[in-house]
Formats: structure tokens, sequence, C-alpha cells
């Protein structure tokens, strides 16, 4: 039984050890990986570039009417953006 029992400490103590830098290193170097990710980032396509500017200019028209009091009741910001979005891409 008490070599069972220090068998078990020392295994333990063997398994724990080894594993605190372990998983250190692999934090740092999970740490690394997405500072890596970050300085790769993608430039945005044309589409996206469009789209954001659609926003923006919705946006704008959208704070304009909601001051001038000139916002339909009900409407919310995704209904009106739906329907700018589509009158600016020239769908309606």
């Amino acid at each position: 039984m008490y070599k069972s029992i220090v068998a078990a400490t020392f295994a333990a103590a063997f398994l724990a050890a080894p594993l605190s830098p372990l998983v250190h290193s692999a934090a740092a170097q999970s740490a690394g990986t997405m500072q890596a990710t970050k300085k790769a980032k993608r430039q945005p396509t044309p589409g996206q570039l469009a789209a954001r500017e659609r926003q923006k200019k919705c946006g704008a028209e959208w704070k304009a009417a909601k001051q001038a009091g000139k916002i339909q009741k009900g409407m919310t910001w995704p209904k009106y953006w739906s329907a700018c979005n589509k009158r600016l891409k020239g769908g309606g």
C-alpha cells in the first residue's frame, strides 16, 4: 500500500512538472500566432468598399430624416438600411 502511494506521488510530480513550461510556451505561441494574423489583414474587396460607402450614405440620410421627424412610425434602422441599400444599388 505504501509503495503504491509513493509511486502515485512521484508519477504525479513527474507529470505535473514538465506540463507547466509546455502550457506557458503554448500560450505564448498562440499569442504570437494571433498577432501574426492581425498583421496579415487583407484589403477589403471593391464590393465591400462599395457596401461601406452605401451604409455611410444611408446612415447620414437616416440621421437627417430622424432629426427632421420624417421617419415613418415603426421604421427601424435595419428596415431603413435594407430599403436604402436596394435604392442605392439601383435595385428599386
